[in-house]
């Protein structure tokens, strides 16, 4: 009788937390073999060979007694990466995060409901906002449904991390603060930040503990709407989270020198659920076409977002959406999860509220006021610059292939993101004749705090394949083509399947390099071989890409490497929508380009799928 109750009890969000197993520790000779296999396609003959003794001597030598310290790490933590993964991915890092480490996309939502509309983005703001709250309530809950792979739990930790968060920037090092809990646990913060013209504002999303009705939240949004535009632009504070991130730290510690208030206004915005950027630009974009939305989202006005917040959500003036979020506490799924919510919601109501119009008796928002001198103006116009300066140099496209999706893929019995990967290898192989090292993230969360692993498409099977399609001969069959095709596709999968277990290489070989730095030993070898860094290790990845999902739902990040490219992707049925990031002032990349030739090799691979089975 008690196991039938249990069964009948909708599942919690955090319910099995304690019962994920602890990230494993894969073993050194395998994942030395595979770094070796992935090495290959970047090394001449004589490269090779150098690297492999440098590989057979870490591995008899200083790598076995580093693997022996991290297996005895891993025995007394459940996560061996996550503090490390934190410092070195995130933390540690100290270029500045809005452009290089932040990720920014378009709100989906005019797909169906909302396409670009002039005087329609408070109202439309206040019925996301209120969708938004729904979801932070669901999480306080523990009603939003644990995510599973088939029947197994996946990791929901990072969906803490969504309200009520924000990286806060130290000298050496940054840290986050998270301020959120489960009504379990005790009282969460409950208040919005808006951020308009250069002013921040504050509300509270509850009244009697019930959260405010889309009719009240657009009463707060015009208030602060025409208070900004009635009044002097603010000072911009926000620009100063956009900065390299020592001299941010360095600028907060002067901004909470002047004014203890200023503290206290710090310590609001980064307590608060999220932010509501009010963006004066007009991004207009279409289902085919995303561009202006995904590049005003990436690199728009800094004085009206908190680079450092865990989420804006970015309220354009004509009635689209855009989103950016720091990358540090949580990976894109989290936000793909509640904008993927947030759409289905809209879609449903028609973008509308069909509830009570009575607005109950609130406090009006209330502007927080920094004090500033002449120091934190000067601060904030050399953030301003910085990024004005590195902005303009980000190329973004982000369009839409619309000649087939999942659906034309899985016809062939082939795997859609597979397909896609391929397809980027083949484009950039055709451009650039040489293959790209290429970051794909695979999703660990079956472990305890799993997050990432890398997944390296560049493998010698996809080469050859790339190899075959170029052949300027034309002496290679049809089906030579074809069964080098498959034999890419079957060890593409056969790696992300095994990155998704805990078996990749690359976040071992960093716990033995930050080991061996822990400890204060000399950087291995094997680190400092040329070959460690041209096939993308430490970092240096040519193609640095994801995919974000069979929604629709999108973003963008920057190249990772100024000679690279950001590509992300989302798949649906009839479709692929691409978004391509570049560097301008490097001349041999441009996302337009990649784009086109991305699409050549879909079609090409199509064709190679379907004459074949004739």
């Amino acid at each position: 009788m008690a196991n039938h109750l249990s069964q009948s009890l909708p599942e919690r969000t955090f319910q099995y937390q304690s019962s994920l197993p602890p990230l494993p520790v894969p073993l050194l000779e395998i994942s030395l073999a595979k770094y070796l296999d992935a090495v290959h396609p970047f090394a001449s003959k004589k490269e090779f060979k150098a690297t492999a003794d440098i590989v057979k001597k870490f591995q008899e030598g200083v790598g076995k007694e580093l693997h022996l310290k991290l297996l005895q790490r891993a025995r007394t933590k459940k996560n061996w990466l996550e503090e490390w993964w934190l410092d070195a991915a995130y933390l540690e890092v100290r270029i500045p995060s809005q452009l290089n480490v932040n990720f920014g996309g378009p709100g989906p939502y005019l797909e169906h409901c909302w396409p670009p509309a002039e005087g329609t983005h408070l109202q439309r703001a206040s019925i996301s906002t209120w969708h938004t709250l729904q979801y932070w309530n669901l999480i306080r809950t523990e009603r939003l449904a644990p995510q599973k792979a088939g029947k197994t739990a996946l990791d929901m930790d990072q969906f803490r991390m969504l309200f009520c968060t924000c990286k806060v920037p130290g000298i050496k090092k940054d840290t986050i603060r998270n301020y959120f809990k489960t009504e379990r646990e005790g009282p969460c913060p409950s208040h919005l930040v808006v951020s308009c013209r250069g002013r921040i504002f504050t509300f509270d999303a509850l009244c009697d503990g019930q959260i405010l009705t889309p009719p009240e939240l657009l009463r707060q949004l015009r208030y602060v709407k025409e208070r900004c535009d009635g009044e002097p632009e603010g000072d911009g504070v926000s620009a100063l989270t956009s900065e390299e991130r020592t001299r941010w730290a360095k600028a907060r510690e002067h901004l909470i020198s002047i004014d203890p208030h200023n503290k206290t206004i710090l310590e609001t915005i980064q307590s608060s659920l999220f932010i509501i950027s009010l963006d004066e630009t007009k991004p207009y974009s279409t289902p085919e076409n995303y561009t202006n939305m995904t590049l005003e989202a990436l690199t728009g006005n800094p004085t009206v977002r908190w680079g450092d917040k865990s989420y804006n959500s970015i309220v354009f003036s004509d009635g689209t959406f855009g989103s950016t979020c720091d990358h540090a506490p949580y990976d894109a799924m989290v936000l793909v999860s509640m904008c993927w919510y947030l759409d289905q919601q809209i879609k449903a109501t028609e973008g509308k509220w069909k509830g009570s119009d009575t607005v109950r008796p609130t406090p009006l928002p209330e502007e927080l006021v920094f004090t500033v001198d002449e120091k934190v103006r000067s601060d904030i116009n050399h953030a301003k610059q910085q990024y004005l300066e590195s902005t303009q140099d980000l190329q973004v496209v982000c369009y839409a292939f619309t000649a087939f999706g999942k659906a034309a893929i899985k016809q062939k019995k082939l795997h859609p993101d597979t397909f896609i990967q391929l397809a980027m290898q083949l484009a950039y192989y055709r451009i650039h004749q040489k293959p790209g090292s290429c970051y794909e993230t695979a999703m660990t969360r079956k472990f305890y705090h799993g997050r990432t692993e890398t997944m390296r498409p560049c493998t010698q099977e996809a080469v050859k394949w790339c190899e075959a399609m170029m052949d300027p001969a034309c002496d290679v069959s049809v089906n030579a083509k074809r069964k080098a095709m498959l034999l890419a596709f079957s060890k593409h999968n056969k790696l992300m399947a095994e990155a998704q277990e805990g078996k990749g290489f690359d976040r071992h070989l960093l716990g033995l390099y930050l080991i061996a730095k822990e400890e204060g030993r000399p950087t291995p070898e094997l680190f400092m071989d040329p070959l460690y860094a041209k096939s993308g290790g430490g970092g240096n990845f040519v193609l640095s890409s994801s995919l974000v999902g069979y929604t629709t739902v999108l973003g963008a990040v920057a190249p990772m490497v100024h000679h690279g490219y950001g590509f992300f992707y989302r798949i649906r049925d009839d479709r692929i929508v691409v978004s391509i990031s570049a560097w301008k002032s490097c001349r041999q990349t441009d996302a337009a380009s990649l784009f086109n030739s991305f699409c050549s090799s879909m079609h090409e691979m199509l064709h190679l799928a379907t004459t074949s089975q004739l």
